[in-house]
């Protein structure tokens, strides 16, 4: 029922939706919230921070094209579930996260599923990992005004970034390639996201 929705709304790569239907969501959502699992809503987790809605998470995943070699960073392990899917359709993820208490669910969950090509790090995500770089994908899910320079820095030549720009009072889910050194920007939809909490964005 999930893929149906989502090819209803756009997102038709097939190992997208594959992935998608492989990862069982209810296992990364509250107790509380287990009967809504597979709603097309954000839902609340702990530490104040949502898991994104099925379609937001299929759009985003989409949008970064992956055939399975890549190495990829995300901004934001929060539930894990985003990154469960990436680790279906990248080489290897490194997720920063900086509620440890979040991180440490998110491990644990992922490592009962059987996901080893995942690294979790505590920390803040506006500075990336620069230890891990260069990354052929970036994907952060959590808004900012605008994207940390750091990551930009860390992204492979021909990679892409996946990043929802703006504030509370309006988001814009956007896909930056990286080509010679010069970035392409993409709009992919309206969204809403928790902010990116960090150190400053520069100017």
């Amino acid at each position: 029922m999930l893929s149906r929705d989502l090819l209803d709304r756009g997102i038709d790569d097939p190992r997208v939706l594959e992935a998608m239907a492989r990862v069982p969501r209810e296992r990364f959502v509250t107790e509380e919230h287990s009967a809504e699992a597979y709603a097309d809503r954000a839902l609340s987790i702990e530490c104040e921070q949502t898991i994104s809605q099925p379609y937001i998470v299929g759009l985003m995943t989409q949008a970064l094209a992956l055939t399975g070699r890549e190495h990829v960073l995300e901004i934001g392990t929060g539930s894990g579930y985003q990154c469960a899917v990436l680790a279906e359709l990248a080489h290897d993820v490194v997720s920063i996260e900086r509620h440890a208490a979040l991180s440490e669910r998110a491990a644990t969950v992922l490592g009962e599923l059987g996901y080893t090509n995942v690294r979790l790090l505590i920390g803040d995500g506006t500075q990336g990992w620069a230890a891990g770089a260069p990354y052929d994908r970036i994907i952060v899910t959590a808004a900012t005004d605008r994207c940390p320079s750091a990551l930009v820095e860390q992204l492979a030549d021909g990679g892409i970034l996946v990043i929802p720009l703006g504030s509370i009072a309006g988001q814009t889910l956007e896909r930056i390639c990286k080509r010679d050194g010069r970035l392409q920007t993409q709009h992919l939809s309206a969204c809403r996201f928790v902010p990116l909490v960090g150190e400053p964005v520069d100017e």
